[in-house]
């Protein structure tokens, strides 16, 4: 059974910074690409950034050189460091493998 939880999320203040992780289970992790997408009130699923099974890493314009994606393949895990936040950034969190499959995600509320 393919699994994915998300974890970390919570309420900071702009400015702030959270780390959101991803433990999954149920496929090899190392083979494979793999997203945090998230999801802000009232708004549909926006990609966030992407790291390739070689460390390739790409993200929306919105958060390049504030959050940074990185993986453990030993952990079968997935991170995501969140800097600078902005009231924008909040929404669920989520990771995301080439399956389109997901857990039940992590709310980052940034609010002053």
């Amino acid at each position: 059974e393919v699994q994915l939880v998300e974890s970390g999320g919570g309420l900071v203040q702009p400015g702030g910074s959270l780390r959101l992780s991803c433990v999954t289970s149920g496929f090899t992790f190392s083979h494979y690409a793999m997203k945090w997408v998230r999801q802000a009130p009232g708004k549909g699923l926006e990609w966030v950034s992407t790291i390739t099974r070689g460390d390739g890493t790409t993200y929306d314009d919105s958060v390049k050189g504030r959050f940074t994606i990185s993986r453990d393949n030993a952990k079968n895990t997935l991170d995501l460091q969140m800097n600078s936040l902005k009231v924008e950034d909040t929404a669920v969190y989520y990771c995301l493998n080439p399956q389109g499959q997901r857990g039940q995600g992590t709310q980052v509320t940034v609010s002053s």
